[in-house]
């Protein structure tokens, strides 16, 4: 392969690596061979045009993210070429269309919005294909799926797990809850169980939408959470009449939202992102929230199931945070971190009599023709020149401070204690560079009610009483991520006062409030941080001492920068290069932005003169 080739290829790893949100490589496929992939490598034909190519790149990529090649849809693709091929006239029109946003314009034309709209799970696709209705066939740019060379791919990637051994009966049937709760609606196909051909089993997308809409009318979540809860979250028939059994229950109870109301509980249930948030001390909490003097906003929120926001639908209560008695928190070391922090967020700077430059200097000019003339030493740096020498960044740091984070870490002490930590060292390496940084935290019960504290305004010292309001932050209550990001955002675009922003988000990435669970929560996070960096605010999220695995942290964050480290030493060797990819990626962003806007202005102006 000659290097050409080589650095072609690498350019098209990093665009499939974009679009799916983790590494994928990209390899040549052997000669008459259709564009496949394997889950983890995707198979381009070298004969294929630059436009082929990269459509074809982008239908098997947007596959990956998708979810449309899990093992359970795959598996039924199996030995039926003429199923597969159907399945992928239909799923690669939604695949390209859930990942419009990150697809680079020239592919966006393959997208057809009325295949798209034919399904909204993997599942749904499937069942369409195994049904009667019409299908028309794939394009051949979205290539093809070959399912058993994508199962040996996934198997041979699954690595067993020690702890399964001697687990003794009862290890199965809790494998089989854990995996059903944390597999993403979105990205996951029909169980062992499911039926697939039952037209009377209630679709995913349509189950799920069902259980939002009662959540988002106030329907009861619960008093805590059930000994079958992550059945509960599955998607067959089983799991179906358990939530119809549950909700009789609490019904039956007068169950109020899950954790209201709870002195002293020390644990959320944590399921990969999927777990139930269950509030720690939010009866005093929340009423600290509410005496304190407060600024309400109103925000949008996404709903993934319809398709569209929902308008007015959050409202934001910013306040301060009261200081807590005592003595306060002992100030945060934060040069480890100032070093890779140096060189962010710099901005030009005109620099006198530099030894070289744009333009000359004129009074160092005269100085140094004065002291020739007086026949002493001169100074030959007579020029200006545009350096980065000054600081130009504002950053807001956003701390979870929801009742899951105070959950044990993976170090020592609570989840909660060491993103504090982690907050208090950012905030202190980058006050120390001389940046504007504000500290909020944030919790929430309910749409209604989204609270963000304030702990550091951008105009505060970061004296005794920011170190006392940060020691005085208790976790509970739950976590709408979505609103809290677009009001911290708000924030940072009104108050900040530079023209490059950093929101860094310290959270375990749990996103769960009432009616704001699982895919919806998701989505709306990852949204609210898309339309963030869109307006070009950088953004990064970081998990610290959480064991949130990386699938479930990639449902939330989407495409933005982020990170977990298991404690908050850790952040000195990442810390750097996360927000110089966050800050670069924003203005990218913004810039595509402003071209799509441009070019939609020329194309509405084109309309109406003709």
């Amino acid at each position: 392969m000659t290097a050409d080739n080589t650095a072609r290829l690498g350019r098209l790893s990093l665009l499939a690596s974009a679009i799916c949100g983790r590494p994928v490589l990209v390899a040549p496929a052997e000669p008459g061979e259709s564009v496949w992939t394997d889950g983890t490598v995707v198979f381009v034909g070298a004969e294929a045009t630059p436009r082929e190519r990269l459509e074809a790149l982008a239908v098997q990529a947007s596959l990956i993210a998708a979810g449309s090649l899990e093992p359970a849809i795959v598996r039924r693709l199996a030995a039926r070429p003429g199923l597969a091929r159907r399945y992928l006239a239909i799923e690669g029109h939604r695949a390209l269309a859930a990942s419009e946003d990150v697809l680079p314009p020239p592919v966006l034309s393959l997208i057809d919005r009325r295949a798209a709209a034919r399904a909204g799970t993997p599942a749904a696709s499937l069942a369409v294909a195994r049904g009667r209705q019409p299908v028309a066939d794939p394009p051949a740019c979205f290539g093809m799926i070959r399912p058993r060379r994508l199962l040996a791919a996934q198997g041979r990637r699954r690595a067993p797990d020690p702890a399964d051994e001697g687990a003794g009966p009862a290890r199965p049937l809790v494998a089989e809850a854990a995996a059903e709760i944390t597999r993403p609606l979105w990205r996951a196909g029909p169980g062992p169980n499911d039926g697939a051909d039952d037209a009377a089993a209630p679709r995913p997308r349509d189950r799920d939408a069902r259980e939002h809409d009662a959540d988002a009318d106030g329907g009861n979540v619960g008093p805590s959470a059930p000994p079958f809860a992550s059945l509960a979250g599955g998607s067959g028939a089983l799991a179906w009449l358990f939530r119809r059994m549950l909700r009789a229950g609490r019904a039956a109870a007068g169950g109020g939202p899950l954790g209201a109301r709870t002195e002293g509980s020390a644990r959320g249930t944590r399921g990969a992102g999927h777990g139930t948030a269950l509030a720690i001390r939010p009866a005093a909490v929340l009423d600290e929230f509410a005496a304190a003097p407060r600024q309400a906003a109103t925000y949008p929120e996404w709903d993934v199931f319809r398709g569209r926001y929902r308008p007015d639908w959050c409202t934001v209560d910013e306040s301060d945070q009261p200081p807590a008695p005592g003595a306060p928190l002992q100030r945060p070391d934060g040069r480890a971190l100032r070093r890779p922090l140096a060189r962010l967020g710099m901005g030009l700077d005109r620099c006198r009599r530099e030894l070289q430059g744009e333009e000359v200097d004129i009074d160092a000019a005269i100085q140094a023709r004065v002291d020739a003339v007086a026949q002493v030493p001169c100074d030959d740096a007579v020029y200006i020149a545009s350096l980065r020498r000054r600081r130009e960044l504002a950053v807001l740091v956003l701390l979870d401070i929801s009742g899951s984070s105070a959950e044990p870490g993976e170090g020592s002490g609570t989840v909660h204690e060491q993103q504090r930590a982690a907050a208090g060292l950012l905030t202190a390496a980058l006050h120390g560079l001389g940046d504007r940084v504000a500290l909020y935290g944030f919790c929430s019960q309910g749409r209604s009610a989204v609270h963000l504290v304030r702990v550091k305004s951008f105009g505060d010292d970061l004296d005794t009483l920011v170190l006392r309001r940060l020691g005085g932050l208790v976790p509970g209550g739950f976590t709408r991520l979505g609103a809290a990001i677009r009001h911290s955002a708000s924030v940072l675009e009104e108050r900040g006062g530079t023209s490059r922003r950093l929101l860094v988000v310290l959270s375990d990435g749990l996103a769960y409030d009432h009616g704001y669970e699982r895919r919806y929560g998701e989505a709306d996070a990852r949204r609210a941080l898309d339309e963030t960096r869109r307006r070009g605010t950088g953004c990064l999220c970081v998990t610290v001492g959480a064991a949130t695995d990386a699938v479930a942290l990639r449902r939330v964050f989407g495409t933005a920068a982020h990170a977990s480290v298991a404690r908050p030493e850790q952040l000195a060797a990442v810390i750097g290069p996360l927000l110089g990819a966050a800050l670069r990626s924003a203005e990218f962003r913004r810039r595509m932005s402003q071209r799509e806007s441009r070019a939609r202005e020329r194309r509405t102006a084109g309309r109406r003169t003709a």
